[in-house]
């Protein structure tokens, strides 16, 4: 469990990063769309190599069975880098992260209450909607 979390929290730190590389990326291509556009092309380069080390390279073939709505993930990760690569130059990086953290909080417990998705459900209670809560006033404070 420590080393999970532990992954997650570097996943955060690598979000932080993204958003300033990507803008310079969008500057140094002329606009977000082709710097986030690289972006999905080297990760996606990146993750099928991997795929490809561990021996998985079979699962892509399963690909045309999946049902479509799956593939959505794909779209909502494009929307995230574009969000982030257009707003870290006006919010600038620690009000980007808190406003990105607020529309995840905010998703994941309608997402957790209404068991969405196939994840189990669980309730929204007042410690979850407090945690919400200061993140918000934790986005409202970083623009000060």
């Amino acid at each position: 469990m420590v080393w999970v979390l532990l992954a997650v929290v570097l996943g955060g730190v690598a979000i932080a990063l993204q958003a300033p590389v990507n803008a310079a990326l969008a500057r140094e291509l002329g606009g977000p769309v082709p710097a986030a556009a690289v972006s999905f092309g080297v990760g996606f380069v990146v993750l099928f190599v991997i795929a490809m080390a561990q021996g998985q390279g079979a699962s892509f073939l399963r690909l045309p069975q999946v049902p479509t709505w799956t593939l959505i993930g794909g779209c909502l990760g494009a929307w995230y880098v574009l969000s982030a690569v257009w707003g870290v130059s006006t919010l600038g990086v620690l009000t980007l992260v808190a406003a990105l953290i607020l529309g995840q909080m905010t998703a994941a417990m309608v997402i957790d209450a209404t068991g969405a998705l196939g994840v189990t459900a669980r309730e929204i209670t007042p410690t979850r909607i407090a945690a919400a809560g200061l993140v918000m006033a934790g986005l409202i404070l970083s623009r000060a």
